[in-house]
């Protein structure tokens, strides 16, 4: 009996200490080191509110807004994961077709870029390539009533390399890049 006891014991100590313990301080030293990643990664608005995160996709499905890469998921941060469809699974196609359809169509002048037409392999991707946001300038603008040069601009304003000098491409967080849209070009009056 005193060795069960003992065991309970040791079970004891070593969940308080490897469970709690551990925890605590590994969210205490993130509170202190890098408080805005331990929390989140939290984006708000002009007005203070929460509106999302800048490491998690939403969607975005009005045309005065640009819309993140599909998700295979709905933008379900609870069941991240991709279509596993294969390249020559018709269901892939079709979906390709439709997303090059609800962006205006493309051509050979101006072919759409990947990124807005497959999902990312967990489907919570914030981010599309600096051509996917480029490619969306006119329907935002023209659904704002606004100059496509406004929106291109904001556009390379928030656009980033994300291995700094180390890549060649920009990338565009889309509800950063929204939020700056908001700001720099407001959206028309919804009349009814």
């Amino acid at each position: 009996m005193s060795d069960f006891i003992s065991g309970l014991r040791v079970a004891a100590a070593t969940m308080a200490i490897c469970v709690a313990g551990y925890t605590a301080l590994i969210l205490g030293f993130a509170q202190v080191a890098t408080p805005a990643t331990a929390n989140g990664s939290l984006v708000s608005n002009a007005e203070g509110e929460v509106v999302g995160s800048r490491l998690i996709a939403q969607a975005f499905t009005s045309p005065e807004y640009f819309w993140p890469r599909p998700s295979a998921v709905d933008y379900d941060a609870a069941g991240a994961g991709g279509s596993n469809l294969s390249p020559a699974n018709p269901e892939l196609t079709e979906r390709a077709e439709a997303l090059i359809s609800a962006h205006g169509g493309a051509t050979e002048e101006r072919p759409i870029p990947a990124d807005l037409v497959t999902a990312s392999g967990a489907g919570l991707d914030p981010h599309i390539s600096l051509e996917g946001a480029l490619f969306q300038a006119e329907r935002v603008a023209t659904a704002r009533g606004g100059e496509v040069g406004a929106v291109a601009s904001i556009i390379r304003n928030v656009a980033y390399a994300p291995g700094a000098f180390f890549t060649e491409g920009h990338i565009v967080n889309v509800l950063e890049l929204n939020l700056a849209l908001d700001s720099g070009l407001a959206a028309p009056a919804v009349t009814e």
